[in-house]
């Protein structure tokens, strides 16, 4: 799949690590260090516009590596781009660690995914189907 791209940074385009990533690292596009206090939030710019096909989000994550070793995630996660978004790609990342958390231009700061998606037409029924689990909610499955 092509999907058009411009990048206003001097950063890379966003690419696969392997062969079975499903995600992209995002970098961040800053003038200056940028410094997240603990449990603040910030939206961070990437440089990055894109053109997504109708029938396609790209959803914004957080790295893995970035949330377990310094507590610092995307809020709203995932994230979605719509196919007809033309602004600015943002990361709003967030610091759930203790300690300051510095954010400086080209770190990798989330990771993007794209997905399709279908588009749902509301059927308005008086009853539901039966399942075995019925209304079964959090946790009614089991441990």
């Amino acid at each position: 799949m092509k999907i058009q791209i411009v990048n206003k940074s001097p950063h890379p385009l966003p690419s696969y690590e392997t062969i079975a990533s499903a995600g992209m690292d995002l970098r961040a596009h800053i003038d200056t260090p940028v410094i997240l206090k603990p449990l603040e939030r910030k939206i961070i710019k990437t440089g990055l516009f894109i053109a997504l096909p109708v029938g396609f989000e790209a959803q914004v994550r957080p790295r893995s590596g970035l949330a377990a070793k310094k507590g610092i995630s995307v809020l709203n996660a995932p994230g979605t781009v719509d196919a007809d978004y033309r602004g600015e790609i943002g990361v709003i990342l967030v610091n759930l660690s203790q300690d300051d958390f510095e954010v400086k231009n080209g770190d990798r700061i989330a990771q993007m995914v794209i997905a399709k998606h279908e588009r749902a037409e509301w059927d308005n029924v008086d009853k539901l189907d039966e399942t075995e689990r019925g209304a079964g909610g959090f946790g009614s499955t089991g441990v």
